[in-house]
């Protein structure tokens, strides 16, 4: 009977094999190899701003600490298509190093528009969503062809000259130009205090970069002013936040006319407190 059942078996197992129902178990095919140039781009896509200024070697990183504060800042326009204006391209003693900042923005934002202004011919940068122009930081008449030609900058990094004269020309011509939401970044402050570079050895010497954002800063509260007659400039009007770093400023551009209640308060102190005694000289006059 066992050797009856056993030949029943190997028939079926026969017949089956015939019939194409018993396979061989396939072998598993092997992974194809990832296409080195899309692994490339899955990776910056993915990368964040302190590992693309790591990968194309821009100063944003390392000798300053800018990109964390950036990411904070711009981390919200990441998938939004928009125009963003750098002053200042860089890389002027070796051709393979300039452009790295740009190159930096281009992933990080990689639906939007970034050019470039500098003082030298970087055309051979020109590709795709990187576009530049040749031209002073402080012409009004190749930024304004910069707007028409390529739409008002969402965001505007000043990375030029960083001489406090040239930064603050750049902001006057600029910010009325953009847009509501704008957000304005000034690199490299501390030439304010340096005077090989136009600053000034006094920190709160009129005409530098800095006095300028201390000046942007008081405006901030100009509705607060008691001034009699002051008129309110634009910027006192359209600046609505001024975030101070290690030698960057950002600058938030929209409607800063939010009213206020001085004329109710700020003729009379109320409450229990008593302003401080300076009769002892210790206040200043």
């Amino acid at each position: 009977m066992r050797t009856t059942a056993r030949r029943a078996g190997q028939a079926v197992k026969k017949a089956a094999k015939k019939a194409g129902r018993m396979q061989a178990s396939p072998t598993p095919a092997e992974p194809e190899p990832l296409d080195p140039k899309a692994e490339r781009r899955r990776r910056l896509l993915a990368s964040n701003l302190t590992e693309l200024a790591i990968e194309f070697r821009t100063d944003k990183w390392g000798v300053h600490k800018y990109t964390p504060h950036y990411e904070r800042h711009l981390q919200h326009l990441r998938g939004e298509s928009f125009t963003l204006l750098e002053l200042g391209i860089g890389g002027y003693k070796k051709r393979r190093k300039s452009g790295a900042s740009m190159k930096m923005w281009r992933w990080f934002f990689p639906k939007a528009r970034i050019v470039g202004l500098d003082i030298e011919d970087k055309s051979w940068l020109t590709r795709g969503h990187i576009h530049t122009y040749l031209g002073d930081q402080t012409d009004p008449e190749v930024l304004t062809r910069i707007i028409d030609e390529q739409g008002a900058p969402l965001v505007v990094i000043d990375d030029g000259s960083h001489i406090p004269a040239h930064v603050r020309e750049s902001f006057r011509i600029l910010f009325p130009l953009l847009p509501d939401g704008a957000i304005y970044c000034i690199e490299d402050t501390q030439t304010s205090y340096w005077p090989a570079w136009g600053g000034q050895l006094d920190p709160r010497a009129p005409g530098t970069s800095m006095d300028l954002v201390k000046d942007l800063v008081d405006g901030l509260n100009h509705e607060e002013f008691l001034l009699e007659g002051y008129e309110p400039t634009y910027t006192d009007q359209w600046v609505r936040a001024v975030h101070c770093y290690h030698n960057l400023v950002i600058i938030e551009k929209g409607d800063n006319r939010e009213g206020t209640n001085r004329d109710n308060v700020a003729h009379e102190l109320y409450g229990a407190s008593e302003l401080p005694d300076d009769s002892d000289g210790s206040a200043d006059a």
